[in-house]
């Protein structure tokens, strides 16, 4: 039984994720039309060829099919978001000078903190626009560059042009290209050849308006033998109206480099979270992504990662929970393209209440990816009858030249378990809690410490249906 401690303890996190922000926006744009992608460029002085890649983009949107993969999202209507939501705050280098509605928030969720403690960077966005934005002076003077997306297109354009939109082209499908006619915030980050980075970079999402989207773009490029971990956070308190988040990540791993890239997603329950995510990966290269999914209506989220270069591993590690009326389809696609290119995938997910959990994976070896390896593993775990797991596993292989496994389990929560344990004087609730933890532990131990915490207490609250 929780103690009284305990229970306010989790009333306050409760809190902390539902926490709103008074409207402090100063423009709203509804839909999407010419005059809207126009006015956003123009509210943000892009150059010429920004603009003709947003109307490119629209004119897509428009023509492009609805994915035929996936949970039905055919009731989204783009003209009911608030597709670009500008607060009358900018963006600050002193925490301080952030607005004290907005720093409430972020301070509440940690933001601050944790920077304090154990990050060499730290951005933060509120809706549309990034509000705060620092990078350690010694990260600055090894050569690094982290900044907002929007600086960076101003600042570093020839070093933008080269990489962004070539990895997730503007055709890619429907969602990516309304990503690209309203991109608004995100993060640009460069670690120099030969730059080793002992401390994380973070950038943290809050989605605050009601009714609204969000479109952030991320661009990290770790050039020749140099490494990073990149954190990023996300969360929306609830509302009764529909939101949408369908930001884009786009990796470049350079030879012999590595990145961590390391996600907690804590959406609310009437978000529909349509993210895309992608790496190519260089000789000798490594990407690892760490994945957790919490909250949100529907999601619809597979990164890609792509192994060029002979060597080139990835390793996915991935958690969902889906509790009532949540709908999360993701996974991940892979592609070899090189010799003795190694995947290895150990994906989880927690389903209660009806919810619905879906692993998809594609992957491909292609004819050159001789002395390949992929391993993918999978397991589910349903805490009653009436929840759903399933596993759509796509796998090519066009040679023979390569090992390959691939295990699949799913299983509702053991009565027999839940009976032992409470004869060793737990309850009912206590011994589901403890099976749960158990089951998810691989994967919160390859998060910093404090977003392990987060991600238990998540884990907590969502057993409770007290999340979203």
């Amino acid at each position: 039984m929780k103690t009284d401690v305990t229970k306010y303890q989790d009333e306050k996190i409760r809190n902390i994720y539902n926490e709103k922000a008074k409207d402090t926006s100063i423009k709203k744009e509804y839909g999407l039309t010419r005059e809207i992608v126009e006015n956003i460029s123009k509210e943000k002085n892009e150059d010429a060829w920004v603009l003709e890649l947003r109307l490119k983009a629209l004119e897509l949107y428009y023509k492009l099919e609805e994915p035929t993969w996936g949970p039905d999202i055919s009731y989204f209507d783009v003209n009911q978001i608030a597709t670009y939501v500008k607060s009358n705050s900018k963006e600050e280098k002193n925490w301080d000078d952030v607005p004290e509605d907005i720093k409430n928030v972020f301070d509440k969720l940690g933001i601050p903190e944790a920077e304090k403690k154990s990050l060499a960077g730290v951005g933060a966005q509120f809706d549309s626009e990034v509000v705060y934005h620092n990078l350690e002076e010694k990260m600055k003077k090894l050569g690094v560059i982290y900044t907002n997306f929007d600086t960076a297109l101003k600042e570093y354009p020839d070093l933008v042009k080269e990489y962004f939109t070539k990895i997730t082209p503007i055709s890619d499908h429907k969602y990516i290209a309304l990503h690209y006619a309203l991109f608004s915030g995100g993060s640009f980050v460069y670690v120099p050849k030969g730059v080793k980075l002992d401390l994380p970079l973070q950038s943290y999402f809050r989605l605050n308006a009601k009714g609204a989207g969000q479109f952030e773009h991320t661009l990290i490029i770790v050039d020749e033998g140099a490494s990073m971990e990149f954190i990023e956070g996300c969360s929306a308190p609830g509302y009764n109206e529909l939101n949408l988040h369908a930001g884009c990540v786009e990796l470049y791993v350079k030879k012999n480099a590595s990145l961590r890239f390391s996600t907690i997603e804590n959406w609310s329950k009437n978000m529909l979270n349509l993210n895309t995510k992608k790496c190519y990966v260089e000789e000798n290269g490594k990407i690892e992504w760490i994945m957790g999914s919490f909250g949100s209506k529907v999601s619809m989220l597979y990164p890609l990662s792509v192994l060029n270069g002979k060597n080139a591993k990835c390793e996915f590690t991935a958690i969902s929970f889906a509790g009532s009326g949540q709908n999360l389809d993701t996974g991940l696609k892979i592609i070899h393209n090189a010799e003795n290119t190694s995947t290895v995938v150990n994906s989880k997910s927690i389903s209660k209440d009806g919810g619905i959990c879906t692993f998809r994976s594609n992957a491909l070896v292609k004819n050159n990816a001789k002395n390949s390896k992929l391993t993918l593993s999978c397991e589910s775990l349903m805490m009653d009858s009436i929840s759903r797991s399933d596993t759509i596993p796509v796998n090519t292989l066009e040679t023979e030249d390569v090992v390959f496994a691939h295990e699949a389990k799913i299983g509702k929560i053991n009565d027999e378990t839940i009976f032992y344990l409470m004869t060793r004087g737990l309850t009912e609730e206590e011994a589901k809690a403890l099976i749960v933890r158990g089951f998810s532990e691989p994967i919160a131990k390859l998060f910093p410490v404090e977003y392990a915490v987060e991600m238990n207490r998540l884990i907590e609250l969502e057993l409770e249906g007290t999340i979203g």
